[in-house]
Formats: C-alpha cells, structure tokens, sequence
C-alpha cells in the first residue's frame, strides 16, 4: 500500500496541490459555468483587489445609461458634455476552510484509501457544493443561515457558520425585483405569501417575465450575432412542471430538435424565445409558501452582472501532524467574496438589483 508522506511536500508542490483543488472545485461548480471577466458576465469575477484609502477592495463597476437629452443644431456642445454615471459596489472578502483528519497510524495502516488524495476529492466536492449554495442564497436574496430548502441550518459556535462571513449580509429582493406569479392573473408585485398550488410555472410566465425585464431595462448577456438572452434556474419539481404545461411543450416540441437530441427526451439544456432554462438542485426552494403548506421555489431571471464574485487567488492547502506524528491532517481555505449588486434604477427612480429578477412559483 503506498502511504503518504505529510512531511515531504515542498512549497512548490503544496501549490500544485491547491491548483489541482481548485481545478476540481471549478469543474465541480454549477455557478462558476457561468462567471466571466467582463460586464457581459453573468457572474462578474473579480480576481485582483483594488487599493483604496481603506485598504484593498474587491470593486465591481456598475455603469449606467445616459440621461440627458444632448444638445440639437449648432448650439454648444462644450460645457454640455454629460457624465458618465459609474456605481462602484464593494465586494467584501473572507476566508472559508474546511480539513480532515486522519485517526492515527493504524487506521491508516487498515485503509486502502490515499488519504491526501482521498481529501482533495472531497474537500474540492465540498468547496464547489458552498460556493454554489451561496450563490444561489445570493441571488434569491436569502439568508445564508437558512439552507437552500429554506430550512434554519443548525446554529454552531461564532465562526463556524456560514452566516459568519464577511459577506454575509445578503440584500431581500428590491420592490421591483421580485414577483410572483399567479396562474390566474399573471405576473404581480409582491412574495410568495398568497401562492396557491396552482401557480406551477408556465409558458406564460416565462413570456411575461422577459418583457418585464425587458421594461425595466435589465441588459441581458450578448451572444453570437448580437442576440440577447437571460438564464433563467429552476429546481428539478420546477422543471418538472414547466414540463408538463401544455404550450410550453407544444412549443418544445415544434421549434426544438427533432430526434434524441431534443431537451424533451436528452434531459438537456432548453433554450426558448431568448431563456436558457437550467435545472438545478441548489435554486431556492420551500415546503411552506402560499398558506403555509404550498411547495413553491425563487425562480431566478438572470442577465448581465446579476451576481459579483471576488475570487482572490488559489485556495490555501496545507497539512499538520498532531500526537506526535501519529495523526495526520489536511486543511484547505478559500478567500472570495459574493455580491447581489444593487443601484439607483433611472427608469424607476428606485435602488434596484442590477441583473436578476426572482419569481416565486408554487411547484
């Protein structure tokens, strides 16, 4: 059996290993598919701190659109020039770690498993799982001390909660970033507190959604040919039924793929009227909306910069013996940062989430 040698990595090694983590972690991440370096991001990644009066930040740089009219005929231009309105947000940083731990020499002696191999698996697994829950948690405007199936995460001594974060004081959706939907009446203002079991995703309601955003001027991402398009993120019972109402797989049916490639029978990305549909485990879901008893989920309508992530060098991965070297330990760490960014709207002279719109349905 080959054993580990926790004494023999040199610095150049140690972050080889912390390269291969991170590798692992990204590959493993469903929300790090979708960062970028630009503006045209969905998840803007910031990788270099900026220097400041107070210290190193993290910015993410929000540009707004013109307001003024300009100037007509030959009256002077000079002096009349209008600025551009940029909002710079902050992104607060912190440190996330987690570590295993080896019982002793003979329990490693009775294992067949590589232990520095075995904990990059799972520490890189573990990693990606919070990077993604916290950027969902994020995005809904939730709590982190709630978990994604809006149940309270049991409460550990100061430090070892998610809560505990830098940046953990996650902004509630603004007034005109979060709807609900009726199946009845359509789109309206307001929670999910009068959703019934009726109000399952529809057709309609991605329709509806996207010219709301589009009314609201939320930039969508820019694709091949200058197309626009938002991702939208349901959970599996969301999806599942979206499936099942009748136009929308009328409509998956008629303008999709025809054969084994279609979404309907590959289980793969759907992509209708400018809305790439996502399936995922982590978006926002409950047991109790509407009357207390109504499964619902925070359905997300994302454009451009919906979410800020500082991501600020490779994780740290280090390794101890205790017990006089009879126990062995590895340890990994991550210093990033999320943001939901939040600016004056023009159009609705309100603060507003930059990029994302959340939609409550009944699932």
């Amino acid at each position: 059996m080959a054993l580990t040698n926790f004494t023999a990595l040199t610095t150049y090694e140690k972050t080889v290993w912390s390269r291969d983590l991170w590798a692992a972690a990204r590959n493993a991440s469903f929300a790090m598919k979708f960062t970028g370096k630009g503006p045209n991001s969905m998840i803007q990644r910031i990788t270099e701190l900026t220097k400041s009066e107070k210290g190193d930040r993290a910015v993410l740089t929000l540009v707004a659109d013109l307001e003024g009219d300009g100037v007509v005929g030959d009256y002077t231009m000079e002096n009349n020039e209008e600025a551009i309105k940029a909002y710079d947000t902050q992104i607060l940083i912190d440190q996330l770690r987690n570590a295993n731990r080896l019982a002793g020499r003979m329990a490693d002696q009775k294992s067949v498993v590589n232990f520095r191999g075995t904990s990059r698996d799972v520490l890189a697994y573990w990693l990606a799982d919070r990077i993604d829950q916290l950027c969902f948690l994020t995005l809904s405007g939730a709590a982190y001390t709630l978990t994604n199936k809006d149940i309270v995460r049991p409460v550990n001594p100061t430090g070892r909660n998610l809560n505990d974060l830098a940046f953990s004081g996650v902004t509630a959706p603004s007034t005109r970033r979060w709807r609900q939907w009726d199946a009845t009446n359509g789109l309206s203002a307001g929670d999910n507190t009068a959703i019934v079991a009726a109000d399952t995703p529809s057709w309609e309601m991605l329709v509806e959604t996207k010219a709301f955003m589009k009314d609201e001027y939320i930039r969508g991402i820019k694709g091949p040919g200058n197309t626009e398009y938002y991702h939208v993120f349901m959970c599996p019972q969301g999806v599942a039924k979206l499936k099942q109402d009748s136009t929308f797989i009328a409509n998956l049916q008629n303008a999709g793929p025809r054969g084994s490639s279609n979404p309907l029978f590959s289980g793969g990305m759907i992509t209708q009227d400018g809305l790439i549909i996502h399936e995922f485990r982590h978006v926002y879901n409950s047991q109790t909306w509407g009357s207390g008893a109504v499964p619902g989920q925070a359905v997300l309508f994302c454009g451009a910069q919906a979410l800020g992530m500082a991501d600020i060098g490779l994780p740290y991965w280090d390794e101890e013996t205790f017990d006089y070297g009879n126990q062995h330990g590895v340890s990994i760490g991550k210093i990033f940062g999320l943001l939901k960014p939040v600016f004056n709207s023009i159009y609705s002279s309100s603060s507003e989430d930059f990029g994302v719109v959340r939609v409550d349905t009944a699932i």
